[in-house]
């Protein structure tokens, strides 16, 4: 058996990029050599009184305390080559990860998680937390939320199953989960295997089936593992894999279906930690109409448009403060009048301000034709132009044996047979939606119109 450590940590909280750690307990074994260690650190921040209760170290016990840069080379040398045994390995593993990291150091070492030990040697317990552990194995506690205690707990727990188990079992069960990644503990190892290779959706759900976050890949089984085997540099990586109890799927025939399918999910289910692709209220859009005066500018939200029939529109933007920001961007770059484009208020015939500063061509005062302003306004917004929908009613785009149904730029859903195609059509038909615009305007040419055989 390689070099072993075992080992805990104490923080100030559960976040390995912004709290930081308060105490570290290694347990050192080099065969029947075993050595402790142990040493309160000074976080450099504020310890919460919730913590304080929960471990018992304080902000004055730690105020002489080293900080973590002043050790860091020791510890490293300690854990550097060994077998990393701590029990949720993911949360100690990734503080420390994150704490070399501060420092320059580059940690890298094989762990193993005693929970997903305690796991595959046990399946018929419900339970694996430490207190469990110490109740069904006869575990002498020294004490509780000190990093040595838990670290020894840990060493006891390894100690029993080898004593309890025959050898060569415990030595698969070490083997399988050390070349596996560092997944939460919550989940199912089995389904893990399970996920298919091939294009697709996938869900996390937390507790009480709450849903935690909805995403695509080519590959659902790798990406779905991708957010397990970092090394938890991100607090929304930590959040989610600390959050998550099961995971769900959907496959697709291709990369669109499960972009189409991702926008429509998230929209649906309001998965806490999507944030980009949910419904937008404030959602608008900048309109053009010509009048006898010329064209008039204006902006109108979503409400107030038909989105995907309308031909005048230009942009889809969040809210009326990015629309307003546009269009001023266009008219400095663009030498356009910013009273004409309804962005500054002037009285008739008084020049705007950029007028007066030589950036207008004086459309305000009659200096330019009004016709020539429009054509270099149209120029400006050509390319954010919005594509009308190019049918007169819903169309489907083949991915393999799917058949992707589209009315107006929104999603209806996916059809493998024609009895579920015309349960589609049928449907009530959901609003223009501008993440399923943006990715159908890259799949434009593979689009087909649905022709009604009753018509």
């Amino acid at each position: 058996m390689r070099p072993l450590a075992f080992v805990d940590l104490e923080t100030t909280g559960t976040t390995a990029s912004v709290d930081r750690i308060t105490e570290v307990g290694i347990i050192l074994v080099d065969g029947s050599d075993i050595q402790e260690w142990s040493c309160l650190i000074n976080p450099e921040t504020r310890i919460s009184a919730f913590i304080e209760r929960l471990t018992g170290i304080t902000n004055e016990m730690v105020a002489d305390a080293p900080t973590f840069a002043e050790i860091a080379h020791q510890i490293f040398c300690m854990l550097e080559g060994r077998l990393f045994v701590a029990h949720n390995a993911r949360f100690d593993y990734g503080f420390l990860k994150q704490s070399f990291k501060r420092e320059g150091y580059d940690f890298q070492v094989t762990t193993i998680c005693t929970v997903k030990l305690s796991r595959r040697l046990f399946p018929g317990y419900p339970k694996h937390n430490l207190d469990c552990l110490i109740e069904r194995h006869g575990l002498k506690v020294n004490g509780r939320h000190r990093a040595l205690a838990d670290a020894q707990l840990i060493h006891q727990f390894w100690q029993k199953i080898q004593q309890q188990l025959p050898a060569n079992q415990v030595t698969a069960a070490i083997k399988a989960l050390s070349g596996r990644p560092s997944i939460p503990t919550y989940l199912n190892e089995q389904m893990l295997d399970s996920l298919p290779k091939g294009p697709g959706v996938y869900l996390f759900y937390g507790e009480n089936e709450l849903p935690l976050y909805v995403g695509k890949s080519k590959n659902l089984r790798q990406r779905v593992l991708s957010h397990f085997t970092g090394d938890v540099s991100s607090a929304k990586e930590m959040s989610l894999s600390q959050q998550v109890r099961r995971i769900d799927y959907i496959e697709t025939a291709g990369e669109i279906g499960a972009l189409l399918k991702e926008v429509e999910l998230v929209k649906k289910l309001q998965p806490m930690h999507n944030r980009k692709l949910r419904h937008n209220n404030e959602l608008c859009s900048i309109s053009l109409k010509e009048t006898e005066a010329g064209l008039n500018v204006s902006i109108a939200y979503a409400h107030d448009l038909d989105f995907g029939r309308q031909s005048n529109l230009y942009g889809l933007f969040k809210n009326l403060q990015a629309a307003n920001k546009a269009l001023a961007e266009l008219a400095d770059e663009h030498g356009l009048c910013k009273a004409i484009i309804g962005l500054e208020k002037v009285k008739a015939g008084n020049p705007c301000f950029a007028r007066q500063l030589k950036k207008c061509h004086g459309a305000c005062v009659g200096e330019e034709p009004l016709v020539m302003h429009a054509l270099r306004l149209m120029e400006a917004l050509s390319k954010l132009r919005l594509h009308a929908w190019p049918f007169t009613g819903p169309a489907y785009l083949k991915e393999n044996d799917d058949l992707i149904v589209i009315d107006n730029w929104a999603y209806l859903g996916t059809a493998k047979t024609k009895e579920e195609l015309w349960q589609l059509l049928d449907s009530p038909k959901p609003q223009f939606d501008k993440d399923s615009y943006r990715i159908l305007q890259k799949a434009i040419r593979l689009l087909q119109p649905i022709y009604d055989p009753a018509k």
